[in-house]
């Protein structure tokens, strides 16, 4: 028999036995069987057109949706809550800034009211009600130099520090709390004890006493990188000093109660450790990061 005639039957499934048994004898029959076993794996699906559309045309048509008046509301209304929202955390935010060891820091207020920062200090105000509201609060030390207008606060935890228009400068640490008046008068109130301060005047507070004195000066001294002292316990210098050169202070059978009253350089580490030590008779000697002060 012809090859392709066996073949052909084969696919119509109409082979006879005979026919059958000649198609199994063909070299190619396990190829073919392979071959159809795959393709009918591949077989589409039957389809019917007819009943396809039926289904189509006899679904109901979809009317649109009116949405109720009640959720158009509502969703205005979210709308409304999240602008207000936005709107009151912007104007409520307030504006920081802060400086690091050995840092100084000159900021420009809304009104060109200035502040200098000191190392390791920083103050917070809000900008969108500084026309009303002149209030910053503070911690570490800064100087002041105010515009005229309505009143200015300095607020600490110490204390408060009131103002029209001058310059002063405002230290605040954790048993320290000082306030000089360079220009005009300001006003302190420190728990319930209100000060007035004129030029040059002093208002000390160390360990919880207070301490009034004067100053010559126009300026505080730290501007021109120098930290003054005069009669403050020694611990006071010290942690000063860490903070301007950012190092650890440890000291050896030391009383840091001792009184001091000296100053020091910014600029210079070494100078200024002998600033601190020779008029109290200390040493010092520099590991790493770490500066240890003796008794000679």
């Amino acid at each position: 028999m012809e090859k392709e005639y066996l073949i052909k039957k084969w696919l119509d499934n109409n082979l006879s036995d005979s026919e059958l048994e000649a198609f199994k004898s063909l070299e190619d029959y396990d190829a073919l069987v392979k071959l159809s076993n795959y393709s009918k794996g591949f077989k589409a699906p039957n389809f019917n057109q007819e009943a396809i559309l039926d289904t189509i045309i006899s679904q109901p048509k979809a009317t649109p949706k009116k949405e109720n008046w009640i959720v158009k509301a509502l969703k205005v209304a979210a709308i409304l809550v999240l602008c207000f929202s936005a709107y009151y955390y912007t104007t409520t935010l307030d504006t920081s800034y802060s400086t690091d060891f050995a840092e100084k820091k000159w900021i420009e207020l809304p009104d060109h009211s200035t502040v200098n920062l000191n190392a390791l200090s920083n103050i917070t105000y809000n900008k969108n009600n500084w026309k009303t509201t002149r209030d910053i609060n503070l911690q570490g030390e800064a100087f002041f130099n105010v515009e005229k207008g309505s009143s200015f606060n300095v607020i600490t935890n110490n204390g408060t520090v009131t103002v029209l228009g001058t310059a002063f400068n405002v230290k605040h640490r954790d048993n320290f709390f000082e306030v000089t008046c360079y220009q005009g008068r300001v006003k302190v109130i420190h728990k319930d004890k209100t000060t007035i301060l004129a030029k040059g005047e002093t208002f000390l507070v160390v360990n919880g006493i207070i301490i009034n004195r004067s100053t010559a000066l126009d300026k505080p001294q730290w501007l021109s990188n120098t930290s003054a002292f005069k009669s403050i316990p020694l611990k006071e210098v010290i942690a000063e000093f860490e903070r301007q050169y950012n190092v650890k202070v440890t000291t050896k059978n030391i009383n840091t109660d001792l009184i001091f009253t000296g100053r020091f350089t910014h600029d210079n580490i070494d100078t200024a450790l002998k600033s601190i030590t020779l008029p109290i008779q200390l040493t010092y000697t520099k590991t790493n990061n770490t500066i240890i002060l003796t008794r000679e």
